[in-house]
């Protein structure tokens, strides 16, 4: 009797603990915090009234996004540029894929001890992204500024070699994305993707030293893999992110830090 309470008690416990099925309609979208997860929040009341249920899950790093979409524990992601996608796409042997661009980030530099980029003393301390799409893009920003001369001021792979100028002399250090915020108290300048600038508290159209111009082609897309491009559900969600509404949500909510993209 006491084998037949044990093997009952089992059951109600692996009843209990099992995943809840899948029931087709949900969707499991990995982003940054700000501006990728308030934007996907703001979609998914109107997703829902397409019959898609929208889970989003917040991440505070670049890698981890398109590793868990890769190994399918989540459906799609919302957080990066082509460049940034490509290089990913190319070091891991992966094929994550675009399903739609979304809004542009202006890519800023930032000063907490100069009003002006003029003021930026010969031997500068510069902090830069050190994942190779954005750190190449900072090098153009700057180049774009005359602060460096690139050999090729096209080239989205720019590296520290490609540098065939340095007036100021400036001294580069390279850091994860989301650290450098706070390095501000301890550098000249740092560059800091839009998304962790807003998340310090930084207004990119105000405290900028030097910001991307609106026509930068550096888009944000949702992302996804070859077999779930043409799903129903995420084809139902890339319509939403470009409709009116969600445009007049970028416009009014970020006041220019954040553009819709098309």
């Amino acid at each position: 009797m006491k084998f037949l309470f044990a093997v009952l008690a089992a059951l109600i416990v692996m009843t209990g603990c099992s995943a809840p099925k899948d029931d087709g309609q949900t969707l499991r979208v990995a982003a940054t915090a700000i501006p990728h997860a308030e934007i996907l929040k703001q979609a998914k009341s109107l997703l829902a009234k397409e019959g898609v249920d929208l889970q989003i899950k917040v991440f505070a790093d670049y890698v981890q996004p398109n590793t868990q979409l890769v190994e399918k524990n989540i459906d799609l992601n919302y957080f990066q540029t082509k460049p940034y996608l490509d290089a990913f796409n190319r070091e891991r042997g992966t094929h994550l894929t675009i399903i739609t661009g979304v809004h542009i980030e202006p890519f800023g530099a930032y000063s907490h001890r100069y009003k002006n980029i003029d003021q930026l003393p010969d031997g500068a301390r510069v902090t830069l992204p050190n994942d190779p799409s954005n750190y190449s893009r900072a090098l153009l920003l700057l180049a774009k500024h005359g602060l460096i001369t690139l050999k090729d001021p096209g080239n989205e792979m720019s590296t520290l070699k490609d540098i065939t100028a340095n007036p100021k002399h400036l001294k580069f250090q390279e850091l994860e994305a989301a650290m450098l915020p706070r390095t501000l108290d301890e550098v000249d300048l740092a560059l800091i993707n839009t998304n962790y600038a807003l998340a310090a508290g930084l207004n990119p159209t105000k405290d900028a030293l030097l910001i991307e111009s609106k026509d930068s082609p550096y888009v944000n897309y949702l992302v996804g893999r070859p077999d779930n491009q043409s799903d129903p559900r995420v084809q139902k969600l890339a319509k939403v992110l470009n409709s009116p509404e969600i445009k007049a949500f970028i416009k009014q909510k970020y006041r220019g830090a954040v553009l819709p993209a098309f």
